[in-house]
């Protein structure tokens, strides 16, 4: 049985392991049965964003006939048509979801796809002014545009969305009659120079709130205002949507769970920092790309969890995990180029192998295809400052920490705000940012000899003596975060050893 909602083919109830490029070609086929396709056709199905030789499709269908067996008559399930494609020769039956039992209880999603989906619901005009409706609906278009150049979930297109534009429905219905599981709803209210933007997460199946936030602006040009609210909105929820999507620890695999529930699963770990979890994490993902090879999430989440096993010290093989994690970061890329995350993968790696200006190519490209792509622009600061231009590295970790407030690891990026500061000799700057990284994550050691630094900077010795005191207290990690920034940047080394040095602290 081909399961449509999560794509997936199934086999006495167990799903089976198909990668993405056979669920694609089967899909097509299945969806016009005895009905011959073209190879073009087939190639697009398949390969829509990349080029490819066509003997990829050839392995593709080899594999398919492979997995799918013989028909009882001993003839192939999918048959060959000379110089034309081919064409799905069994007979196929629709199976009625409600007389399957497939449909949850009323009020419920009719089905839930494998990978997330959202609705964007237009923004409600509550102003005064009844004209100002163009805004609220720019600002809902350009939402759902940013949040399209997200690959991993599915954003239903304008069209749909705005079928609903002035109608009070409830974000259940929505989900049930577009087949998603999340809602963003808002609205907008402007008032002379100055515009409110309310917005909310929803997700149906349980029509529990994940995500809410208020935006305030004063409007000097409409579009750049738009744009603005849309990068933030966009920001803020693909980070919540993955943190959700994430499965718990509970979850455990039966022997059947397909790539992408595995990377489901090492996702949750991974966003638990540590090194179990790390390791953990690395483990799933590692098994999903066996299971799929061509799966790029699979890839880009092998790419990145393998560059925070090293920077947090919790590699016992660095140069072999780094390696690991560069050689799955471009496999990423090259499967889906148009993924932010596979160029962050690749710009977060490149930075752990000591490649800072490649670290910034990949950060240009993640950001190009999604502006409002938190972690590109945060790569993006990391690689400036770890190639030596400080003054660069502030405005793009900046904008990173505005998009995405509430990520877990965000102790690391003020850490790396505040050196930048520091380096760029804005002391007092570089403190405030240092406190920030501090309140979120006040047991990593390397925070307070960033605080001791900037302390010793604004000629605040005692403050910079209860830092070194702190870090005698809290232990070593086994790695250096900041080893590339150092080797690069001897002078800087330097400097952060007299500052240290002058706090009170002797190696």
């Amino acid at each position: 049985m081909f399961d449509v909602p999560r794509r997936a083919l199934v086999r006495e109830g167990r799903p089976v392991a198909v990668g993405q490029k056979g669920l694609a070609l089967l899909q097509a086929l299945l969806e016009a049965p005895t009905q011959v396709l073209s190879k073009t056709m087939l190639m697009e199905a398949a390969w829509s964003d990349t080029v490819v030789e066509e003997s990829n499709l050839s392995v593709q269908i080899a594999a398919l006939r492979k997995l799918l067996g013989p028909q009882p008559d001993g003839s192939q399930w999918i048959a060959t048509v000379p110089r034309t494609g081919y064409r799905f020769a069994g007979s196929v039956r629709v199976l009625n979801a409600v007389a399957d039992g497939a449909l949850p209880s009323p009020g419920q999603p009719a089905s839930l796809p494998e990978r997330p989906s959202i609705a964007v619901l237009p923004f409600a005009n509550v102003g005064d002014d009844k004209q100002q409706a163009y805004l609220a609906d720019g600002i809902t278009e350009d939402i759902i545009t940013a949040l399209t150049r997200f690959r991993w979930f599915r954003v239903i297109g304008h069209g749909s969305s705005f079928v609903y534009k002035d109608k009070s429905v409830d974000s259940r219905q929505v989900a049930r009659e577009l087949g998603v599981r999340y809602v963003l709803e808002g609205s907008v209210r402007r008032s002379g120079q100055h515009i409110r933007v309310s917005a909310q997460l929803v997700d149906a199946a349980s029509a529990n709130q994940i995500w809410a936030e208020r935006y305030e602006m004063e409007i000097t040009e409409v579009f750049a205002v738009q744009d603005a609210i849309a990068e933030r909105v966009a920001g803020a929820i693909e980070p919540e949507l993955l943190r959700t999507e994430s499965l718990p620890a509970t979850a455990r695999s039966s022997g059947n769970a397909t790539a992408w529930d595995l990377v489901r699963q090492g996702t949750w770990h991974f966003h638990h920092v540590g090194r179990q979890t790390h390791l953990r994490a690395r483990g799933l993902f590692r098994e999903a790309c066996r299971l799929d090879p061509e799966l790029a999430e699979a890839h880009l989440w092998l790419g990145r969890v393998s560059a925070g096993i090293v920077a947090y010290g919790w590699s016992d093989k660095p140069a072999q995990d780094i390696r690991e994690g560069l050689d799955a970061a471009l496999k990423a890329v090259r499967l889906d180029e148009k993924n932010p995350y596979s160029h962050y993968a690749l710009a977060i790696c490149s930075t752990y192998a000591n490649a800072p200006e490649q670290a910034v190519l990949a950060a240009e490209t993640a950001i190009e295809i999604s502006p409002s792509f938190a972690l590109g622009h945060l790569a993006m600061g990391m690689g400036q400052l770890f190639r030596g231009s400080a003054s660069e590295a502030i405005a793009p970790l900046e904008h990173g920490l505005l998009l995405n407030p509430h990520d877990p690891q965000n102790f690391v990026w003020f850490n790396i705000l505040a050196l930048a500061y520091l380096f760029a000799g804005q002391a007092n700057e570089a403190l405030a940012a240092a406190i920030k990284a501090r309140k979120i994550g006040p047991a990593w050691r390397p925070i307070y000899e960033t605080l001791a630094c900037c302390y010793v900077s604004l000629g605040r010795l005692p403050e910079a003596g209860s830092c070194v005191e702190l870090m005698r207290e809290i232990e070593n990690p086994s790695g250096d975060a900041l080893g590339p920034l150092r080797l690069r940047n001897p002078h800087w080394a330097d400097e952060m050893a007299h500052l240290l040095r002058k706090a009170g602290w002797q190696r």
